[in-house]
């Protein structure tokens, strides 16, 4: 473990609409990976009825890991652990609920979306 390294001071919340879709980002400040599965399983019980919820985290030591839950590969949780790295952060965790609007936005549109989100958030 890194003796200094940054974070956030709090929690974060986003909405992006792109057409019809939302996408409802929460980033939270984590201490392991405990603490983020945790924090991942807070945000699937609240949002349960979310078409998707694609996240990413990054911990101290080095740690990463994202998933696209479902979404097509590399759409969800890579723009969410971009967003992350892109600040330098550390000990966070970021999960972006996806609600379909109808309109399908393609992987592009969907990479941006996600990312959006989660930089807002952040």
């Amino acid at each position: 473990m890194s003796d200094t390294y940054l974070t956030l001071g709090g929690t974060g919340e986003a909405e992006v609409r792109v057409l019809a879709s939302r996408f409802l980002a929460v980033a939270r400040s984590v201490a392991d990976r405990d603490e983020a599965e945790a924090a991942l399983a807070e945000h699937r019980r609240l949002r349960f009825d979310a078409s998707h919820l694609p996240f990413a985290y990054a911990l101290d030591g080095g740690e990463t890991r994202s998933s696209d839950d479902g979404e097509p590969s590399g759409t969800g949780g890579r723009p969410i652990l971009t967003a992350i790295e892109r600040r330098g952060l550390v000990g966070v965790v970021v999960s972006v609920a996806r609600y379909f609007g109808g309109t399908k936005l393609g992987t592009g549109g969907l990479s941006r979306a996600f990312g959006s989100a989660a930089e807002a958030a952040l």
